[in-house]
């Protein structure tokens, strides 16, 4: 069996989910699976009018962060490739914003192991998100929700 290949990217430029699925499984036959999230911006958050927004994030750390992250995923499960893309800079609503694709032999572990992905993205990945409104522009804060996804995959 092969080892799990990650893929772990911080930019502004937005991405091509057919490129990233293409690099994760060209030449593999061990691959029955691929799934993928692709989360957008919203024209509403905390405010009902949200015009765009601005992510910002500590270079380096924010890279460690989200390979411990997929790094943890393919421990839990058997995986063959995982990418994690996410934009920085000033977003609009409908704008990609963040891909988690991952590649397993069988359905399950690649709709848990993304899962997984995507909830301890939103938890300790160092991302700071800005909002900005008609009214002005505000930081958003950490959301209780997302800490209570994370929760359940807590081992114990």
């Amino acid at each position: 069996m092969m080892s799990c290949r990650i893929y772990i990217k911080v930019q502004e430029a937005p991405f091509d989910l057919a490129v990233v699925n293409r690099g994760m499984t060209e030449g593999r036959t061990d691959i029955g699976a691929v799934v993928t999230f692709s989360g957008l911006v919203r024209d509403f958050n905390e405010k009902p009018d949200v015009q765009g927004l601005t992510l910002e994030h500590y270079p380096g750390m924010t890279e460690q962060a989200l390979q411990q992250i997929a790094e943890e995923a393919s421990e839990r499960w058997s995986l063959q490739a995982v990418s994690v893309i996410h934009r920085v800079g000033h977003l609009t609503p409908g704008d990609p914003i963040v891909l988690v694709a991952v590649a397993s032999a069988h359905r399950q572990a690649a709709f848990d192991s993304c899962a997984f992905i995507m909830d301890f993205l939103k938890t300790r990945a160092p991302f700071w998100k800005k909002e900005n409104t008609r009214e002005g522009d505000y930081w958003v804060s950490a959301r209780t929700s997302d800490e209570d996804a994370a929760q359940r995959w807590h081992k114990g």
